[in-house]
């Protein structure tokens, strides 16, 4: 049989984690997950990493591949996720990639070939010294393309961005393309899960504890400047309280989510679905050719 290659993507807390997972049961499936944070270990509730329970059982990839204090990037994800997709169909099994971080899926889909640029230390270092907001006013400028999808929240990716523009002259991705030689199955989650609630569950499980204990052992790395540990700096500082920390936290992920969906919303391949039962019937008719 041709290989072939399921994605499950939407905006976070949207329920993509369980789909991918009911998906896997059925159709004797592995998970490649897709999700820049989730690759840090130690990054558990604060980037809403499945849990062993949640994996019913099911194999999944490139969670906890890297440590915080490793700076990784979407061409180390690629070939990472090539070679895990690769070895699940020699094994028979259907690959499904599950996230949210669209460029990295793109970089897997598409082929997309990141520019090799070296790290600029004494440029890191100049661009450091901005505030996240003057780091994403200056990229507006010089690459108006990839500001308009970037986590401008994420002063490690506004930098890198940067670093990439100013070297080449050229915006990131530059699209040359190198796309899987299978099909690809698109399926996208609207749904937007309520994320008040599910950020209160993270504070409930023991969120701040985790940042503390990651703060101890790596400090502050580009890792931890994402939603879900920043807010907790000032918190840590005493300049706000526990309850504007979670304030600070939904604010920043319901804007992350919106950046997601104007990032998908750009291809026409995505096949959006209401319900599970929906995207098994989506994947079955994928599987026995009945299109594509």
């Amino acid at each position: 049989m041709t290989p072939k290659l399921i994605v499950i993507l939407g905006p976070t807390a949207s329920g993509k984690s369980a789909l991918a997972v009911n998906l896997a049961k059925k159709f004797n499936g592995e998970v490649v997950s897709a999700d820049s944070r989730q690759v840090y270990r130690g990054m558990d509730l604060g980037s809403g990493k499945i849990t062993k329970r949640e994996m019913r059982g099911v194999p999944h990839h490139l969670l906890d591949v890297s440590s915080p204090k490793t700076r990784f990037d979407v061409t180390k994800y690629r070939k990472l996720a090539e070679k895990s997709i690769a070895q699940i169909i020699k094994r028979g099994k259907l690959p499904i990639l599950c996230g949210g971080t669209g460029f990295y899926i793109q970089a897997v889909v598409d082929g997309i070939v990141i520019p090799e640029v070296k790290p600029d230390w004494r440029l890191r270092s100049n661009l450091e010294r901005l505030t996240t907001g003057e780091l994403f006013e200056k990229l507006k400028k010089l690459d108006p393309i990839r500001a308009k999808t970037i986590d401008k929240s994420n002063p490690r990716r506004l930098i890198r961005a940067l670093e990439i523009v100013i070297k080449t002259g050229k915006s990131v991705p530059i699209l040359k393309k190198q796309p899987l030689p299978y099909p690809v199955l698109l399926i996208g989650i609207k749904k937007q899960g309520q994320i008040a609630q599910r950020v209160a569950q993270m504070i409930k499980n023991g969120l701040e504890k985790e940042v503390k204990n990651l703060i101890k052992k790596y400090g502050w790395t580009p890792a931890l400047q994402s939603i879900g540990y920043l807010e907790w700096r000032n918190y840590l500082d005493k300049k706000i309280n526990a309850g504007q920390v979670k304030d600070l936290i939904v604010l920043h992920t319901n804007q992350y989510a919106k950046r997601q969906m104007t990032w998908f919303k750009r291809d026409n391949r995505i096949h959006w679905i209401q319900n599970q039962k929906e995207a098994a019937k989506l994947t079955d008719e994928f599987l026995r050719e009945k299109f594509f």
